[in-house]
């Protein structure tokens, strides 16, 4: 039987907190709005609007704020991203049992997509703008049997789906607070990943 293990893109797969503070900085710029772009990099998951939200942006600038930093992500983003460490040999451990990968994440799909694209990722599927429980929807459209996150909507979304859930403490949220958003288990980082899905991941 072919597994399908699914993984958060944001802090679990890519940092893209470097590229994130700029592009915030550019929208502090266009907007003059004193917006906390160290913030918003250290705590992704949640969908833009509700981040932008909490670092102060007013209900009416809301819209026009998100589509003008979906635009400008291309050119601040995405050329310096970097993968996080064990990213490549997590997709490979999985590739290598003949296993499919899937990413579901919250982030808008045609950035995700570039992304991947840069990176030049194999990925069976990529589903873009999902959160927390809204993820189960993806996973169990696509078979996944494993999620990987680093956020506790990522937990919620696996546990939604009835895959087993994987955390890493790569993003904003401790071991101890993935374990009460429901990880199976929690792993430092996905360079612990391949010798956990060798030898203890459920099939």
């Amino acid at each position: 039987m072919t597994v399908t293990v699914g993984f958060d893109l944001d802090l679990t797969l890519i940092d893209p907190r470097p590229g994130i503070i700029e592009a915030m900085v550019a929208l502090a710029a266009d907007t003059g709005l004193p917006l906390d772009g160290e913030y918003v990099a250290a705590n992704m998951g949640p969908p833009l609007r509700d981040m932008l939200a909490t670092v102060g942006v007013p209900e009416a600038r809301l819209d026009w704020c998100v589509t003008r930093f979906r635009a400008t992500y291309p050119q601040i983003v995405i050329p310096t991203t970097v993968p996080m460490p064990g990213a490549v040999a997590a997709l490979q451990a999985v590739r290598a049992v003949g296993g499919k990968t899937v990413i579901v994440t919250g982030k808008y799909q045609r950035n995700a997509q570039l992304h991947i694209d840069a990176l030049g990722w194999e990925i069976d599927h990529l589903v873009g703008d999902l959160w927390s429980a809204g993820k189960a929807e993806a996973l169990k459209l696509h078979g996944a049997s494993i999620y990987v996150g680093d956020h506790i909507g990522d937990m919620k979304g696996a546990t939604a789906a009835g895959a087993f859930a994987v955390g890493v403490t790569t993003g904003p949220c401790d071991a101890a607070t993935l374990t009460e958003a429901g990880a199976d288990v929690v792993l430092d980082s996905l360079a612990d990943f391949p010798a956990w899905f060798s030898d203890a991941a459920p099939r």
